[in-house]
């Protein structure tokens, strides 16, 4: 069989999703091709990094941390760039046909932005691009004519299941949640969570920031906020369920009834792979299904009282405008507080509530205006810390 080579941007190549991608990129048989990386601060791994793959181009976004690294070991024929205006650069050049957007926080936005403004395929592993830019984003795709493919398991799975029907025949999407750590823990006991505590994800190997998210539920509003927008769906067709062994990553339901699941084991390898070789699929080095043994799966309601971030999630898909930079940017400053020892566990989240009922809502903000509610709410979180 032939195929055309794709050339790759991996944008926050130090990061899990990053370091899977590459895996994914190694195991391709020349499918696929790391031309781009991009880091903020780890600048010794991308150094590691580009003497493996021999990308044409790594950028490091932090100025400070690029001046303290040692380069000289760096292949000759790797182009180093230094700062964030370097990724709009990157992810234009012509030699690339796939981008990456893994970079976390409402800082992947810029690089999603300018790859789609270039008309290029973004596998977006960054839901804030779609929680702060919404329809911004959506609409910048579709008058470009690129392509948003989702490399969050859940999109993933909810992007297959759709193949299933018509859209004018969906009645709903069930994203699935493992729960977390805590999934059990009563009021009292979410107040004595620790910081280990929080970071030791059962299921999942993640970032901390993205972690602590997931122990809060707030990943899963987030997510929500993200279907919302990447399917073009009404929030009141967006259901979560907890499924605490993570196999059955999202499904789809159908007006007659049928519902239509994507399963596999947690390993974030399929759904990046998925995305990268679209529309084809291909062996992957993703851990397998044994059917052989015995297997259960668990399906329950989330407790949308002990975890308020779900609600705040329906509740920010619904209102648009403002709302989903507001509460990222709050969401991003109270994780960041907590990891610091500045907030308790179970503070974040009321943070965030706090400071998206207080923001004057704009239904129809450009994206300079979404860009500064999102660096507002983060302002605010410390004053709401603070007093």
């Amino acid at each position: 069989m032939t195929y055309r080579t794709k050339n790759v941007a991996v944008l926050g190549s130090t990061g899990s999703i990053g370091r899977s991608t590459l895996e994914v990129i190694a195991a391709s048989g020349g499918r696929l091709r790391a031309v781009a990386l991009s880091a903020n601060s780890s600048t010794r791994l991308l150094a590691e990094q580009a003497a493996a793959g021999r990308p044409r181009r790594i950028v490091v976004t932090d100025r400070e941390a690029a001046g303290q690294q040692d380069w000289q070991d760096l292949p000759s024929d790797v182009e180093l760039l230094i700062g964030a205006e370097a990724i709009a650069e990157v992810v234009t050049a012509d030699d690339v046909d796939v981008v990456v957007s893994a970079i976390v926080g409402s800082a992947g936005l810029e690089g999603t932005w300018a790859a789609l403004e270039a008309g290029k395929t973004v596998a977006l592993a960054n839901k804030e691009s779609l929680v702060v830019g919404g329809p911004l984003v959506t609409r910048l795709a579709k008058q470009r004519q690129a392509s948003l493919l989702p490399v969050d398991s859940e999109h993933s799975a909810v992007f297959q299941a759709l193949l299933g029907g018509r859209r004018e025949e969906v009645r709903r999407v069930v994203l699935t949640a493992s729960g977390g750590p805590f999934r059990t823990y009563t009021a009292e006991q979410l107040a004595r969570v620790t910081v280990a505590e929080a970071l030791a994800h059962p299921t999942w190997d993640m970032g901390p920031k993205i972690t602590v998210d997931s122990a809060t539920m707030m990943n899963k509003a987030l997510e929500i906020i993200e279907a919302r927008w990447l399917f073009d769906l009404d929030a009141d067709q967006i259901d979560v369920v907890i499924h605490p062994q993570s196999i059955v990553h999202s499904m789809v339901e159908y007006i007659d009834g049928s519902v239509i699941a994507q399963l596999s084991p947690p390993d974030m390898k399929l759904p990046i792979q998925l995305a990268l070789t679209w529309p084809e699929r291909c062996e992957s080095p993703a851990a397998k299904l044994d059917w052989n043994r015995t297997m259960q799966l668990d399906f329950e309601p989330p407790d949308f009282e002990r975890f308020d971030a779900l609600k705040l999630g329906l509740e920010v898909a619904r209102a648009g405008g403002t709302a989903g930079a507001v509460l990222n940017g709050a969401n991003e400053a109270a994780v960041a507080a907590f990891l610091d020892g500045r907030l308790r566990f179970d503070e974040i989240v009321p943070g965030c509530r706090n400071i998206l009922d207080n923001h004057d809502f704009d239904p129809n903000p450009t994206l300079e205006q979404v860009l500064e509610m999102d660096r507002w709410a983060r302002q605010e979180v410390t004053c709401w810390i603070s007093s």
